[in-house]
């Protein structure tokens, strides 16, 4: 955060910005009630410089690994207190000089983080060993706070849960309601700010960035980029520490803090929030509706002299325009009389025009807006005038008028068009404000006057190219079009169409039933006509461009507003043809209510008839499924690349469900006694219409829309939720098949060549030209003849499972886990050479060559049993097909163990390329990943076996299968990874290696016993 400290000195010597009268934030009642207690305005000058001081963390992945966070925000603490020491310090040496002190001691810092430095912040403030009140103020940039961006580690998201808790406690927040916190709690002094990228922040989703749940809205809220005053933008992950709009509005912001009195932060948490929300907010609100904010736009209040005489009804105070810049209105040329619900504005004139409420205003055309290009105050003034002789007021008329310019609310306005010539016609430009006012706040007034300055007297500024100003009385509920689902899915296949003639509302309201955050919507906007009755050229083509260039003069560009209930305002101006798309995540488990909608409000000239059309781009509505939801699976996992997303992590749990139903139908074949089936056919099984698929996918969606509803007090739209899930469910499925058929394909290959070689082999053996190699392989047979070597091939699986649990504690979980899944691979290995070399010896019978010698690939203990098995098979086909259907079981059960346990390493790989980049002075595992790792580490063992795939214990009556717990795991894997949590499915895994472990002392337990606890496989192919 360099950028925002070099910034911060520039607007320090150049001082505050230039004030402009736009409406400053749009507040919720229960804040500007805060706010407005607060008594607060923004200073005219800086009180004081802001001393910065950067913590280098060196670069390390803290994203990836709970332990390096952990170290990150311990260091961050000591930082703390060694910058408050050394302001100490620094005032006692000037003590003892005797030098003139001036000021207080600094008593608390203002942290600012980028990405996981703002949850390092937030880690720091809640630490047991940060002194009391040492972080009361916190800005965080592009940081997930709700969870990580990669949820693979247990450690890190435990670690996560473990602060947001701490956090919940420091404010004395309440569950499920997050609204009731005691005022003297640990945090209550504490203030956050999240500002968010938007759209194009891949890495960090808004969802992410969010403090709902964590932070009530007293102490702070979540503002995106593109609707930061003076901003606007929207930016990636990086690029918003460098882009300059957002860096000095931050700057401004943070200068804005300093108390002029003591020269630090104010200790008053609630103008340091009014700070923010005036800084950093825009005039429009962040919680509503765009179109229902027409109607609840606050009533006002005079502000004249008197203010004990009101005009409306009850209304909050409204600041008018300051002396220094009014121009006389007595000086205005003839006023205008307005007959029509429509006023337009083309020149900088010096008239006021004067609008009739009452007449205007009637047939439910009651509300008014207003658009302009016009400075408020230095180009336009409004004022609501009430009717004499209505109100028992002793005020004199002047007074009584309210002045409500500066509910202008700021919106971004494309490219102002150039002026070819002096005195030449232009285009109409862009809005850059816009204004509402409700029947409520109209109540008790009789006219609304529109001044517009004389252009010699604009402050001095050279007056726009040209200027606008349109305003309405309308009625919002014809501008009101809803868009159903059907409508919009359709619209991929064909383009939908919507004609709007002339005199239409001014403000349009599109509400798409299914979020542009999943299904973004071209949306193009074309003018058709704005009253020219005819034209005067014959040719279609040139009358259509010569129409166009018309119509350019007379309507202004139009602008879209598209509202998010999570990302909140994305405006798209001089809209032509956009691609309409929200920072949204819709139809998740937690996912808000009002976030599977869109409402889209389109600022138009009434003047002018329009032609709209929406169309929905497959391509562009798969690449966001696939960002939202499926976050580049393969990337995440294998590349890391810093511009992949690290988003939601919603398949990968999925996957691990899928893999733990296949293993359930493997498991379940065993107990009946029927063939074990391959991975590749579990899958294709368990997607089988209707019960196995409903059994794995629809009951465990049923059980989470209960527990959203018990939970969270809300639940996402039941049919967007389904789709979505029942879309994320079949990549994850098919992103299971194709790792399989891969493996398969790696053992297959390896396997034949295997025997190949091994075959030629035996072919050359005595021949002189090999003595050398001969005598290189006796020798590697004397070494493996060794005591150790063979206590190491007797037990293999015992000893990679040593082996495997000491890197685990001592070195990484991924390294240990590798270990295991190596014994896997050479397992499926063993197998598949046998397997193979059985197939072609047979083959080689029928076809009466006189067989070949006898050979089996011994990786293993079990395979060496088999080896000697197959020689007393060689006899005879039937045991020969017996012995392959054997070893080809045997490859099944590992190659499913195998892709689950692969699954389990990626998920610590992340952590293992942060733990690889600070080798040196390495701390030892997390006792959380040590323990589920250990627990992973007895499922390869306990369950590495085809015997030791089958127990039942009686528990009251009822037996309990390894097949019902596989599912159970399955139904815990699915739950996890649609509540953004797939690191949960380790505990999952654990938990099976635990009972598998269970069993298996409880079973030898009973054999010394001579009792039985377990039943036999049904039928078997040993003979």
């Amino acid at each position: 955060v360099r950028s925002v400290a070099k910034e911060s000195y520039w607007a320090y010597t150049n001082g505050p910005l230039e004030r402009s009268f736009y409406e400053e934030a749009s507040l919720s009642p229960e804040e500007r009630e805060n706010i407005d207690g607060a008594k607060f305005s923004l200073p005219s000058q800086y009180a004081s410089m802001l001393n910065w001081f950067a913590v280098d963390l060196e670069g390390e992945h803290s994203a990836m690994d709970s332990g390096i966070l952990e170290e990150h925000a311990e260091y961050v603490v000591y930082a703390i207190h060694r910058i408050l020491d050394q302001y100490s310090e620094s005032y006692s040496a000037k003590a003892k000089e005797g030098a003139a002190i001036s000021g207080k001691l600094p008593r608390s810092v203002i942290v600012v983080g980028h990405s996981m430095g703002g949850f390092v912040a937030r880690a720091a403030t809640v630490h047991p060993n940060l002194r009391k009140s040492a972080i009361k103020t916190i800005v965080t940039l592009s940081t997930p706070h709700q969870s990580p961006p990669l949820p693979l580690q247990p450690s890190l998201g435990y670690y996560y849960t473990s602060i947001n808790q701490r956090w919940r406690e420091g404010y004395n927040m309440h569950v499920p309601t997050f609204q009731n916190y005691i005022s003297h709690s640990l945090l209550s002094d504490v203030v956050i700010i999240s500002i968010s990228g938007g759209i194009n922040d891949y890495q960090v989703r808004s969802k992410l960035e969010t403090l709902d749940g964590i932070v009530p809205p007293t102490h702070g809220f979540m503002v995106s980029s593109m609707e930061m005053k003076n901003v606007w933008l929207s930016m990636g992950h990086q690029e918003i520490l460098w882009c300059n709009e957002l860096v000095t509005q931050l700057s401004h912001t943070l200068l804005s803090l300093v108390d002029p009195a003591t020269g630090h932060p104010f200790s008053d948490r609630q103008r340091r929030l009014t700070v923010f929300s005036k800084m950093l907010r825009s005039g429009f609100h962040h919680d509503f509706n765009l179109m229902n904010q027409v109607s609840t736009v606050p009533n006002f209040q005079h502000t004249g002299d008197d203010q004990s005489h009101s005009t409306g009804s009850h209304v909050n105070i409204l600041s008018a325009c300051p002396k220094k810049i009014q121009w006389n209105l007595d000086s205005l040329e003839r006023d205008l009389y307005i007959q029509t619900t429509t006023v337009t504005v083309l020149a900088m004139d010096g008239r006021r025009r004067w609008l009739d409420i009452e007449k205007l205003g009637s047939n439910g055309t009651n509300h008014f807006v207003l658009v302009t290009n016009l400075s408020p105050c230095y180009g336009i003034r409004i004022h609501l005038w009430p009717e004499k002789g209505h109100t028992l007021s002793d005020v004199p008329l002047s007074k009584r008028v309210v002045e409500v310019t500066t509910k202008l609310s700021q919106i971004p306005s494309g490219p102002a068009p150039k002026q070819i010539e002096p005195g030449s016609q232009t285009e109409q430009p862009p809005p850059s404000a816009v204004f509402w006012l409700s029947p409520d706040v109209l109540k008790g007034f009789k006219f609304i006057t529109i001044s517009i300055a004389p252009r010699p007297t604009v402050s001095g500024r050279p007056p726009p190219a040209a200027s606008m100003a349109v305003g309405q009385f309308f009625d919002p509920d014809e501008g009101a079009i809803k868009l159903s689902p059907s409508s919009i899915l359709l619209s991929t296949y064909s383009q939908k169409e919507m004609s709007f003639q002339e005199e239409h509302p001014i403000g349009l309201s599109l509400s798409f039933g299914i979020s542009l955050g999943l299904l973004p919507v071209t949306l193009a906007l074309k003018t058709t006509g704005c009253g020219i009755k005819s034209s005067v050229l014959h040719d279609q083509e040139d009358g259509d461009a010569e129409n166009s260039r018309l119509c350019k003069l007379r309507c202004f560009p139009a602008v879209a507003l598209a509202w998010d209930r999570t990302a909140g305002l994305h405006v798209y101006p001089n809209l032509n043809s956009e691609t309409v798309i929200v920072d949204s995540a819709p139809a998740l488990w937690n996912s808000v209510q009002g976030s599977e909608k869109t409402t889209v409000l389109l600022v138009v000239d009434p003047h002018c008839a329009y032609k709209t059309s929406f169309s929905v781009s497959i391509t562009a509505a798969a690449s966001r499924f696939m960002l939202l939801y499926c976050s580049k699976i393969a990337n995440n996992l294998i590349s890391f690349d810093e511009k992949d997303n690290w988003a939601d992590m919603v398949i990968v749990g999925l996957v691990i469900a899928v893999v733990f139903f296949a293993l359930m139908r493997q498991a379940r074949a065993w107990e009946l006694g029927n063939p074990v089936p391959s991975m590749l056919t579990a899958v294709e099984y368990n997607m089988r219409l209707p019960f196995p698929f409903i059994i794995m996918f629809a009951v465990p969606l049923m059980i989470m829309l209960l527990l959203s509803v018990l939970w969270h007090h809300s639940n996402p739209s039941a049919s967007s939720f389904l789709f979505v899930s029942l879309i994320c469910y079949a990549i994850a499925n098919g992103f299971v098949i194709i790792l399989i058929l891969i493996s398969q394909l790696m053992f297959y290959v390896a396997a034949v060549t295997h025997v190949f070689f091994k075959k030629r082999w035996q072919g050359y053996e005595g021949k002189s030209c090999l003595l050398f190699f001969q005598w290189f392989v006796s020798l590697t047979s004397r070494i493996f003849a060794s005591k150790v070597v063979r206590l190491v091939k007797s037990n293999p699986v015992i000893v990679a499972a040593l082996v495997a649990v000491f890197l685990v504690c001592f070195a990484h979980p991924a390294l240990g886990l590798s270990v295991l899944l190596i014994s896997h691979a050479l397992s499926c290995h063993t197998a598949l050479c046998s397997l193979t070399h059985r197939n072609q010896t047979a083959d080689s019978k029928e076809k009466g060559n006189g067989g070949l010698e006898p050979f089996a690939y011994q990786g293993d203990g079990q395979q060496k049993r088999n080896s000697a098995q197959e020689e007393k098979f060689c006899n005879s086909a039937e045991s020969a097909n017996s012995y392959g259907e054997i070893q080809l079981e045997i490859f099944h059960h590992r190659h499913g163990m195998m892709i689950l346990h692969f699954l389990a390493v990626l998920m610590f790989v992340p952590s293992f390329i942060a733990w690889f980049q600070r080798l040196e002075g390495q701390s030892f595992t997390q006792f959380l990943d040590l323990i589920l790792c250990v627990g992973i580490i007895l499922h390869g063992i306990c369950d590495s076996s085809l015997e030791f795939n089958f127990f039942v214990y009686p528990i009251g009556g009822i037996e309990v299968r390894l097949s019902f717990v596989y599912l159970l795991a399955g139904f815990f894997s699915l739950l996890s990874g649609m509540a953004l949590a797939p690191y949960r499915a380790f505990y999952a895994m654990a938990t099976v290696g635990a009972l598998s472990f269970a069993f298996r002392v409880i079973q030898r337990r009973n054999r010394e016993k001579g009792e039985t606890i377990f039943a036999s496989r049904k039928r078997s192919h040993r003979h």
